[in-house]
């Protein structure tokens, strides 16, 4: 038999017969490794311990720590989900069941939807089948043999003929179960020490809504019981801090049944998002942007020539004016790029950064519409940067210098980094992406940031860099974007006068920070529960009067703050001092003045802020100029007085 090479993370390389599995590699190593791995890596591609090794290749043996092994673990869990579900519901109809990005899900058939009685004695008998402890088994069939083993489950049937003809297909067996799959899978079902059944929900065949709908069921699993609980404290915990119900309770935001995906931001949350806007707007004042505003709705015309009309068509909505079809704009760039073709453009005025707080609109699916987090309207902190080649590297680590800097502002000390190379259906040349994606690579290396490759996952006009900022939870939020694009500018005929004197395309760099500031909006909520540092407040401090007497006095310190650009409000109603200060509390407003006979005669506020620190009476002038300092300075901390 002929001999592999297997190179381990160590750079060691050791041979063995074609064919080896990853399991016989790690018994080769140590029993007690073979009884800890659950998983492998086979040059970068995630891969079962059954697995027959064909190829010389370097391998990573991935054991319950390592995060891969985690994608691996829940997608085995899916599987003794859908073997559960099969003892109650036998008629039940499987059709997918994979490991996503907060666990596992599978969907079903049925012909009635399921309870939560139904998940409870679910997860009961998937902790039975689990305690057996079965082994994972691999078989490979023909498609003509994998047809004739699903002829009865149209949802598999559909799969298997799309596959190629001469494609092997793969089934997983545990235990008496069996199910079509292409992996991969833990050893054996006792590797799954701890899980839990979240939700149930509907979903259509494979997204959509012409196809029937199925019931899906959410999962999480983990190695170890102690994770479990931890991620179930969270969950609690992301459910107090949920956006939805912190914008409704601080009256930030609302979707109406009247304009579904498009939410109306009311005046608490319009002060978060001026203050956001101005934040922005003057940072790039400083970094010498030009802004503009361009129209909302372009012709048909350019919307084809930019490459959206092919590759981005079912995310569109469209008009006719004067018979000529028009589309509503979903990005902001090809109306930035008619802007630079307004006149003739010299190399010495690159780099040209022009930014735009432009509304967009793009078509989302009324099934996966969330609060501002997905929405069908948004504004996004657009700008794009047109350069020379030779000046893209300079601009994208000023923007990585940028991106850290307003990221730590708002509040977010921790993030991670992804270079997205070029995806399958994308415009422009071999050679423009290799420069483009060169380009960004060299600049996070000189930047010092640690970063991963996301193959094949750029935009359709070039390889891009996103920012995922870490929240107080934990969690990860894809936020900003910096993007090469040597394509579009071509397009749409933009050109420079170079040294030289003849003419050349610009490079345009897409960047933005907030992305969208309605779903930005939603992340701080969730990441501040609500309680915004003061200079993101939507109300900075509110007056409270002790009794009618005060009500003058009141309004006129009111006043005195909104002269100053102080977020205030005024709370003059007949309720003891102590409701009005727990429902202030409960706005999480930064601070309460409290204002009586005493304060009105010298003139002096007494101040508690929302966590329930009293000060001493002061006068109003101190409060004023500490809290503009405080505002000034973004400070997360409130001041003590």
């Amino acid at each position: 038999m002929s001999q592999i090479t297997i190179e381990f993370p160590d750079k060691s390389k050791k041979q063995f017969s074609n064919g080896t599995t990853g399991m016989e590699i790690a018994k080769s190593i140590s029993e007690g490794l073979a009884k800890a791995v659950v998983a492998m890596q086979l040059d970068g591609k995630l891969m079962d311990l059954l697995t027959p090794i064909e190829k010389s290749g370097k391998i990573k043996l991935l054991k319950d720590n390592d995060t891969e092994a985690l994608e691996v673990l829940r997608h085995s869990t899916s599987h003794v989900l859908a073997e559960a579900v099969l003892s109650f519901y036998p008629k039940a109809k499987l059709a997918i069941g994979p490991s996503i990005k907060d666990g596992f899900y599978y969907d079903f058939d049925v012909s009635k939807p399921f309870t939560p009685e139904d998940l409870k004695k679910f997860e009961k008998k998937m902790l039975e089948l689990i305690k057996k402890d079965e082994k994972f088994s691999r078989k490979e069939l023909t498609k003509k043999e994998a047809l004739k083993m699903f002829k009865d489950n149209k949802y598999k049937v559909e799969l298997i003929k799309e596959l190629p003809d001469k494609e092997k297909i793969t089934i997983y067996s545990d235990g008496k179960f069996t199910d079509l799959c292409a992996g991969p899978h833990v050893p054996s079902t006792g590797r799954i020490k701890a899980l839990k059944l979240l939700k149930t929900a509907g979903a259509y065949w494979r997204g959509n809504e012409k196809n029937k709908m199925l019931q899906r069921i959410y999962g999480i699993s983990f190695p170890e019981k102690k994770q479990l609980q931890n991620y179930l404290t969270q969950i609690e915990e992301a459910k107090k801090r949920d956006h939805v119900k912190l914008g409704k309770e601080l009256d930030l935001f609302s979707v109406q049944k009247e304009a579904p995906g498009f939410p109306f931001i009311h005046p608490n949350g319009f002060g978060l998002w001026e203050s956001l806007q101005r934040f922005i707007v003057d940072e790039l004042l400083k970094r010498d942007y030009k802004f503009i505003r361009t129209p909302l709705i372009l012709n048909k015309e350019l919307w084809v020539k930019s490459g959206h009309w092919d590759h981005y068509k079912e995310n569109m909505y469209f008009t006719k004016l004067d018979e000529e079809e028009f589309a509503v704009k979903p990005m902001n760039c090809p109306g930035c790029v008619l802007y630079y073709n307004t006149k003739r453009r010299s190399y010495r005025e690159l780099p040209l950064r022009i930014a735009e707080l432009g509304l967009v609109h793009r078509h989302e699916r009324s099934g996966v519409l969330h609060g501002t987090f997905r929405v069908r309207k948004f504004t996004q902190d657009d700008a794009h940067i047109f350069c020379t080649p030779e000046q893209i590297e300079s601009e994208v680590l000023d923007l990585i210098e940028l991106v850290d800097f307003i990221f730590k502002a708002v509040g977010f000390e921790k993030y991670t980094v992804e270079l997205s190379t070029k995806p399958e259906k994308a415009m422009g040349s071999e050679k423009i992406w290799n420069i483009s994606t060169k380009a960004l690579e060299n600049a996070l290396k000189k930047s010092k940031l640690d970063y991963k490759i996301n193959e094949g996952d750029g935009a359709f006009y070039g390889p891009k860099i996103d920012f995922h900022v870490i929240d107080s939870l934990g969690r990860p939020w894809q936020l900003s974007t910096i993007q090469v694009d040597m394509s579009m500018p071509e397009k749409l005929g933009a050109y420079y006068i170079g040294e030289d004197d003849k003419k050349h395309v610009p490079v345009m760099i897409h960047r933005a920070i907030f992305g969208s500031l309605e779903r930005f909006i939603g992340i701080l909520t969730e990441h501040y529960a609500g309680a915004f540092p003061t200079w993101l407040a939507p109300i900075q401090a509110i007056i409270l009067n002790v009794n009618s007497r005060n009500e003058k006095f009141a309004k006129k310190a009111k006043q005195q703050l909104l002269n100053e650009g102080i977020r205030a409000d005024l709370d003059l109603r007949s309720e003891s001092i102590g409701k009005k200060v727990r429902d202030a509390q409960l706005q999480k407003i930064p601070y309460m003045l409290t204002v009586g006979d005493k304060e009105e005669k010298s003139n002096t506020v007494t101040i508690r802020n929302r966590n329930g620190k009293l000060s001493k009476p002061v006068k109003i002038e101190n409060f004023v100029k500490t809290i503009k300092k405080e505002i000034f300075s973004k400070n997360k901390n409130l001041t003590s007085f």
